[in-house]
């Protein structure tokens, strides 16, 4: 095999294995909580089942396949707590939260089931009521595994809790980069290990060209 042919083997290899690495790429199908600060939705860093909204808070909840937090798809919809509460007039010793609830699409449902239309909601509870009882008496039934991980809103999806799935490729909602703790978003560009494979490639490829010039060299 001359150095040449040997330089291209190494390449398609190269090539195929970073395809079939972004091809085996796995995401869960689970429900994302998130908090509205101001006019951005902010992954939750807490459980609904621990958190304890204020009155006037606005919480959302998409379910979808990601990767990881950092991938996650956002709520759709309205996300005013005028708009979703408006006619939910205010009580003494109660508080309002609004909540914003998307079934997320197709795609990303599990085999079988059709997810419902996105739709809001205002819960008026007591004022030491955490995110689940807000859900609870607006969103019911609601599942949990027994890890107490959210498994289901409104009864969907009707099995399943938050499994390993194929990476989605055809979802018609793409997910909003979030920033990293320097401020940039996730890059979407080639990976480190990309460029170390195309080095080791022109290393090969430099390689090749010496051996056969020292071949060459001493056949004269």
């Amino acid at each position: 095999m001359t150095p040449r042919r040997l330089v291209l083997l190494f390449l398609a290899a190269f090539l195929l294995i970073g395809t079939a690495g972004q091809a085996q790429a796995a995401g869960y199908r689970y429900w994302s909580f998130w908090d509205r600060d101001g006019g951005t939705w902010v992954y939750a860093t807490q459980g609904p089942s621990m958190a304890r909204p204020s009155d006037g808070d606005v919480q959302g909840f998409r379910f979808a396949v990601s990767e990881n937090s950092g991938d996650a798809a956002q709520p759709r919809g309205t996300a005013d707590f005028a708009s979703i509460c408006a006619k939910t007039p205010a009580e003494e010793g109660r508080k309002r939260v609004a909540l914003v609830l998307d079934f997320g699409t197709a795609p990303d449902a599990p085999s079988g089931e059709t997810p419902p239309a996105p739709r809001t909601a205002c819960a008026q509870v007591s004022p030491d009521a955490t995110t689940a009882d807000a859900l609870a008496a607006v969103a019911g039934p609601l599942r949990y595994n027994t890890n107490a991980l959210l498994c289901a809103i409104a009864g969907y999806p009707k099995s399943g809790c938050g499994e390993e799935v194929s990476q989605k490729e055809d979802s018609s909602v793409s997910a909003t980069p979030r920033a990293t703790e320097d401020g940039e978003g996730d890059d979407d560009g080639p990976s480190v290990g990309l460029y170390a494979g195309i080095a080791v490639v022109a290393a090969l490829a430099a390689a090749a060209t010496w051996q056969a010039r020292r071949r060459r060299n001493a056949g004269r």
